[in-house]
């Protein structure tokens, strides 16, 4: 629908359709010489711009035009650009062909109102070679890279103002334009400034050489004065007088010594600071070319000098004493230069008080004179700035050497002394008893090597409260597993290594176990002493033993803690025996060479120590093999050593050999075994061990009952994969139970009156976690006991338990008498829980921490001890064991000690204490064993017996 005259278009107007490349001109109506010609490419048909931008960019170029404009605006408006890449910006899409496009003026815009602004001053803003079509006479690359930014600029505002060219395009385009004329200008700048500073340089130092050159000609105007003044008739002599004074006369002409070492000492200070102040200049100036080209970002000279300081600082620990030296040297060799300059003393002179200016700044007050007043300040100062460095160095380094002593990283110069790697909560028990058995040494050194803090080491050890007797134990901070930690605390000359199960799970306990013992081997001066490595899995020991060697020495806390559990189990009171054997607090095992006893039989030997009882012989013709109660035929050899239980391995020595009656002793022999029920509370992760145990231990038809909370039918999976033939089992019987050993409901459905033996294992799921572990095995104990007190008949005792704490009728009394029907062993891991079990006395336990510490301290003292405690908790060979005095000796029957021992012997046992039937402790070695005493039926002895 065309336009009226009325000037109003129709609102239904369709939309114009886009332009084809092929036409020239786009008309709306029939008044095409009206509207304004744009021959340029500005107005070319984008082909990235969506046909809707298209057009709204048409409608909007028609609504700038205007139906009174006339063929001369339209000249305005004229452009002949000739280079394409700037008239068509490369933001704006893709090139297309240059084809003038008229727009029509509409009748959108009443004909009163003018074209908008942008239109209108858009021949106005042009420049005049722009408006000409030619070029001008700015020919200037400056001139030439400012037009081009102009024309830019402007063409992207009238495209802008048709709606053909976002505003974001202009104003990138506009910042690019003042970033080019910015750069321009900083260049002109930064040149002024270069040429500025080399006329001051150059200005200064035509200033020193002409006060040099006045400073020639007045001495050689007073050298003239002294040459003419001379008035000599002797020509020769005069020839002398004027050849020395041509030679003085050179020599000054050369130049004054003072003034040298005033310029030395100007130009010396000034240079670091032109240095400093130019120095990032110096690579711009040498590739400028470059830097105007590419403009690529470099690092300044500044920057990489203060890196090259700062590493050399870093890595070279004293580069800072160096560079202080440095600094007090120059200060003294050239403020004794400056005052040579400014003063009449001698240049020795100017030094030596150079140095008393820098030591002390109170020195410089009686200086005369402007000169040497500001340079003695200024050295002055120096000085005082130097001094306060070397303090804040000697503060620094002290305060570092008391950080590395108080951080344990300081080296350990030991020899002979008991290496500990790692820590745990063993290690309170574990320290004890080295200082008791170091105690008759005077004490020893133990160092310990952990990752904790030294000061925290020594804040635990401190609470231990117990007397280390003479021993020094020393912490370091650092890590097992890196060579240099193990260089700083001696490691080749520890005469014994301990290294400790971590408080993780077993199998990473062992992993950890195994790359300190792999870091051991390493070591490149050897190892002196032997590597006593505690365990937590069976299974993980061969590895060890295969990468340490001969060695190595391990101790399974796991296996030895199981074993003790199964003998106390099945022998009441064994647990107690066991703690005076391993610990150092009473008896333990030695072996030693006696030379006056080769050619002697073992019943001799054995009745030839007042002080300790032999228990073994070690043959040193079958490669050392300790072989436990031997036969008493058996002569000792040359290089034959004897096993022994002793006080101390200083406290026994071999005598005369007494005359002992043999006597004759009742003949009885061991009852036979009966059937055993016995009942597990927890699971292990050797529980697969310890029913192997049980099975050679047993009679036949014995029963086993598992109760923990692992489903029954994992169970068998578990002890399959542990290596246990559940179908092999003879004298045993599995019976399952699965339930909750600290729910009481859950334990009241167990016969717990009618087991003979019930042992409180630590469970699986709490091995990391020692207070969790004992708590609950403390809760089942007293569940336990208290359900075995309702179920069971009451009896008075006629001898009670000596605690008398309690009353008759109390709550503990009636778990005691409950204890005395069935045994109960609880795997205690804390020391701290062995108190509150002992208290009670409603357990025979075992002190699982306490025991293991033992066995390691032992191991430790001497490394064959190993082979004793490993056949001693093997289910086969010789083995520790309670017998009953009927054995031995009739009621109230008179005898030594020696003479049971010979009675002992008949059996094939080796008796070494006993427990009187109204003691409480047992009594390990006895002395004066030749000393007779009567005997009841009721005692005990321990023996060591073959074959169980």
């Amino acid at each position: 629908m065309k336009e009226g005259n009325s000037g109003q278009s129709s609102p239904a107007k369709p939309e114009r359709p886009p332009l084809s490349k092929k036409s020239r001109t786009t008309s709306s109506n029939s008044d095409d010489s009206q509207t304004p010609h744009f021959p340029g490419p500005l107005f070319r048909r984008i082909s990235q711009t969506p046909p809707s931008s298209c057009s709204a960019a048409s409608s909007t170029a028609t609504a700038t035009s205007s139906s009174a404009s006339t063929s001369s605006s339209s000249e305005a408006f004229s452009f002949n650009f000739s280079d394409r890449d700037y008239v068509f910006p490369s933001n704006l899409g893709g090139y297309s062909t240059r084809r003038n496009v008229s727009v029509k003026s509409s009748s959108s815009f009443p004909k009163s109102q003018p074209p908008p602004p942008q239109l209108s001053a858009r021949s106005a803003s042009m420049p005049p070679s722009l408006s000409s079509g030619g070029g001008g006479g700015l020919t200037s690359p400056l001139n030439k890279l400012r037009l081009r930014a102009d024309k830019d600029l402007k063409a992207l505002s009238l495209q802008a103002s048709l709606g053909l060219v976002s505003a974001p395009a202009v104003a990138s385009v506009s910042g690019n334009h003042d970033t080019v004329i910015q750069k321009s200008s900083s260049f002109n700048n930064s040149w002024r400034v270069y040429l500025l500073k080399f006329f001051c340089f150059t200005s200064a130092t035509f200033a020193i050489f002409l006060r040099n050159e006045v400073s020639r000609l007045k001495d050689e105007y007073a050298n003239l004065q002294r040459f003419c003044s001379n008035e000599n008739p002797d020509h020769n002599k005069h020839l002398e007088v004027s050849v020395e004074n041509g030679s003085s006369f050179l020599s000054s002409v050369n130049s004054d010594p003072r003034a040298i070492a005033l310029y030395t000492v100007i130009v010396t200070l000034v240079t670091p600071l032109l240095l400093y102040e130019y120095l990032d200049y110096l690579p711009r100036i040498r590739s400028l070319s470059k830097w105007t080209k590419d403009c690529k970002e470099e690092v300044p000279l500044k920057k990489r000098i203060a890196y090259m300081v700062d590493v050399c600082f870093s890595v070279y620990p004293y580069a800072k004493l160096l560079a202080l030296l440095f600094a007090t040297l120059f200060l003294i060799g050239f403020g004794g230069l400056a005052l040579y300059a400014v003063s009449d003393s001698s240049f020795a002179e100017a030094l030596w008080l150079s140095w008393t200016f820098v030591a002390d700044s109170g020195n410089h007050a009686d200086r005369v004179g402007t000169g040497p007043r500001i340079v003695s300040v200024s050295i002055s100062s120096g000085g005082m700035l130097i001094f306060a460095m070397m303090l804040g160095l000697v503060s620094d380094a002290i305060s570092e050497k008391v950080d590395s002593l108080r951080k344990g990283k300081s080296e350990v110069i030991e020899s002979n002394h008991i290496l500990i790697l790692g820590w745990s909560d063993k290690l309170g028990s574990l320290l004890k008893q080295l200082a008791i058995a170091n105690k008759s040494i005077g004490g020893g050194v133990i160092v310990v090597l952990a990752e904790r803090d030294k000061e925290e080491m020594e804040m635990d050890i401190a609470k231990l409260e117990f007397d280390l007797m003479g021993t020094s134990v020393i912490c370091r901070s650092g890590s097992p597993l890196i060579l240099a930690d193990l260089k700083k605390v001696s490691v080749s000359k520890a005469r014994a290594i301990i290294v400790l199960a971590s408080d993780e799970n077993a199998d990473q306990s062992d992993a950890r176990a195994l790359r300190v013992v792999l870091s051991l081997t390493g070591v490149k001066e050897g190892l002196r002493g032997h590597v006593v490595v505690e365990m937590s899995d069976l299974d993980n020991e061969p590895l060890v033993k295969l990468v340490g060697g001969e060695l190595i020495e391990t101790v399974v806390a796991h296996d030895v803690i199981g074993r003790l559990m199964i003998q106390c189990a099945l022998q009441p009171g064994l647990a107690q025996i066991w703690e005076d054997i391993l610990g150092f607090e009473n008896a333990e095992f030695y072996i030693k060479r006696w030379p006056e006893l080769d050619g002697c039989c073992y019943e001799e030997v054995l009745i030839s120590f007042p002080d300790a009882i032999p228990c073994g012989v070690k043959v040193h013709a079958d490669g050392g093999k300790i072989k436990m109660n031997p036969d008493d035929r058996y002569v000792l050899r040359e290089g034959d050593e004897i096993l022994v239980i002793a006080e101390d391995d200083d406290t026994y020595a071999p005598g005369p050999i007494p005359k002992i009656r043999r006597g004759v002793y009742p003949r009885t022999t061991d009852p036979p075994k009966f059937p055993e029920k016995i009942l597990f509370c927890g699971w292990r992760r050797d529980i697969d061990d310890m029913i192997m145990v049980l099975e050679a231990l047993l009679s036949q038809g014995s029963e086993l009952w598992m109760f923990n909370e692992v489903p029954e039918k994992d169970r068998e999976k578990k002890l399959t994969e542990g290596g246990l033939d559940i179908s092999g089992l003879v004298n045993l019987k599995l019976v399952h139970r699965e339930g909750n050993a600290v729910i009481r409901r859950h334990l009241e459905s167990l016969p717990l009156e009618t087991f003979d033996s019930i042992l409180i294992l630590a469970d699986e799921s709490m091995e990391d976690s020692i207070v969790h572990s004992d708590s609950r095995s403390l809760a089942t104990l007293l569940l336990i006991r208290d359900i075995q007190s309702k179920r069971l008949p009451y009896t008075k005792s006629s001898s009670p338990l000596s605690h008398s704490g309690f009353s008759q009728s109390s709550w503990i009394q009636e778990m005691q008498q409950a204890s005395d029907k069935s045994i109960i062993i609880s795997e205690i891991l804390d020391s701290r829980t062995r108190n509150l079990v002992s208290v009670t006395r409603i357990s025979d336990y075992v002190l699982s921490n306490e025991l293991v510490s033992m066995a390691l301290a032992m191991v430790a003292e001497d490394k064959q001890i190993n082979r004793v405690l490993e056949e001693l908790f093997a289910e086969e060979g010789n083995e520790m064991c309670i017998k009953p005095a009927e054995f031995y000796l009739y009621d109230q029957e008179e005898l030594c000690f020696y003479e049971i021992m010979i009675r002992g012997r008949q059996r094939q046992e080796i008796v070494i204490g006993y427990r009187l039937a109204a003691a409480e402790q047992a009594v390990i070695n006895p002395a004066n064993k030749l000393t007779p005493c009567k005997w009841s039926i009721d005692d005990i002895f321990v023996v060591i017996s073959k074959g169980g």
